[in-house]
């Protein structure tokens, strides 16, 4: 049996951590595993902190603030852990706030439980996703943002990396970029530190989001809905 996917549950209703708990742990293959739950983002970036978990199950309308309030605290200081969004909220600026604060999925609590489950295995093995039904809004909010600033940063970029931006822009593990490009893990890795750097981010997401606004619609977004069963 394969490592579990430790999950951290962040959701102001016990009804709702409970219910997500029931359909979580009952897949096997991989095992997902519960490791915490919070109800607020103190306790939520707390426990963030003591058990690294793999994936963060997180609402957004918290009871002291926000769920992005909780992605801005810990991301910086767990760059292995990563975020889903589950929300009943679709409106354009929760989904702006989502992806410029780092998370790497996008999901309405409408989502079938299948749908959820291969959502937080996608994110786990380092893609992004995002429902379907609000792709086409974050494309039209990421051109609608994009700055010239961002545009002249890119331009700063070599053609290498890039070619290893366009990558990460569609959902590319290094693992795959590295395959596609001929190159080590290694080096995608140095490519990214720079790319980075020049960009002025700190996220594969940030990264990606830059790309789309500059790009479209000759770049497929990095964010890709969750596979049906």
């Amino acid at each position: 049996m394969s490592k579990p996917i430790q999950i951290l549950l962040v959701d102001d209703s016990e009804l709702v951590r409970r219910g997500l708990k029931s359909v979580l742990e009952a897949h096997l293959q991989p095992p997902l595993h519960v490791a915490g739950e919070a109800a607020n983002v103190a306790d939520a970036v707390a426990e963030c902190l003591r058990l690294k978990p793999d994936i963060v199950l997180l609402d957004i309308r918290l009871p002291d603030g926000s769920g992005f309030d909780v992605c801005r605290r810990i991301l910086p200081r767990l760059p292995n852990t990563r975020v889903i969004v589950l929300t009943a909220h679709s409106d354009d600026h929760s989904i702006y706030e989502a992806v410029t604060s780092g998370v790497q999925g996008y999901l309405l609590k409408e989502v079938d439980p299948a749908g959820l489950i291969q959502g937080i295995i996608d994110v786990a093995a380092g893609h992004s996703i995002l429902d379907p039904d609000t792709t086409t809004r974050v494309l039209r909010l990421l051109r609608d943002g994009a700055s010239s600033s961002n545009e002249s940063n890119l331009a700063h970029l070599s053609a290498q990396e890039h070619k290893v931006l366009a990558f990460v822009a569609d959902g590319k593990t290094n693992k795959e970029i590295a395959g596609q490009l001929n190159l080590s893990e290694n080096t995608v890795k140095n490519y990214l530190v720079n790319v980075f750097e020049k960009l002025k981010i700190k996220r594969r997401s940030q990264a990606a989001a830059l790309f789309v606004q500059h790009n479209v619609p000759a770049a497929k977004s990095s964010f890709s809905p969750p596979a049906r069963h």
